[in-house]
């Protein structure tokens, strides 16, 4: 559905932070509007309170997408509802693109030559801050993901000491990490360890072969 296309504004502000490192890029207005993307009217509202204000958002969601990756799905639903009721949405139906069958049309209030507009649900904004509008938004794209794909699509990345967020669109449902970055880290990571293990294994038979040869 349309509206899960927004499902990727929580996962854009839920990693700003790099918790495990201590990292944390959400500081400043400048960071707050890069994370509208294309949505630039409404990035423009953005004040310095918003900083604070999504980084509050952000714990919050956070711990929906943690509490989605242990399993816990009750958990992640009560707590995406409660950011729901807090940061409720403006449905509209929109048609800014046309179908390709000819003939004239508006939309906006605009004539087009370019045929039947297609019309889909979009997200109005009509919040009062920058905060409460980037909110909605993103809780709602993630609610349609969650309900149309499942709750065990949000997931934490396994790859330490990353945490990120990321939405499983698999069609196995085997996604584990948040990028191919991270996936070739623990890869590799895991590689090494079973190498250690090996040669560990080896140098203690030998020392037993040693060991009693010598009795």
């Amino acid at each position: 559905m349309e509206l899960a296309y927004y499902s990727d504004y929580a996962v854009r502000l839920v990693n700003t932070e790099q918790p495990e490192r201590g990292g944390d890029s959400l500081t400043s207005v400048e960071a707050v509007r890069e994370l509208f993307g294309v949505a630039q009217q409404a990035a423009r509202r953005a004040t310095e309170s918003d900083v604070t204000r999504l980084r509050t958002v952000r714990s919050r969601l956070r711990a929906v997408f943690e509490a989605a990756d242990r399993g816990d799905e009750v958990l992640a639903v009560d707590l995406l509802n409660a950011l729901m009721m807090e940061f409720p949405v403006s449905p509209q139906i929109s048609g800014h693109e046309f179908r390709d069958d000819g003939g004239s049309s508006r939309s906006g209030g605009a004539e087009s030559g370019g045929g039947r507009p297609k019309w889909h649900m979009h997200i109005a904004d009509h919040a009062a801050n920058a905060t409460a509008g980037f909110t909605a938004t993103a809780c709602m794209g993630l609610a349609f993901h969650l309900t149309e794909l499942g709750v065990d699509r949000l997931g934490i990345c396994e790859a330490k000491p990353c945490r990120n967020a990321y939405l499983d669109t698999s069609t196995n449902r085997s996604r584990r990490y948040c990028s191919d970055r991270c996936a070739t880290r623990a890869n590799v990571a895991a590689y090494r360890a079973r190498k250690r293990q090996e040669s560990t294994r080896t140098a203690e038979s030998a020392q037993d072969a040693t060991a009693r040869g010598e009795r």
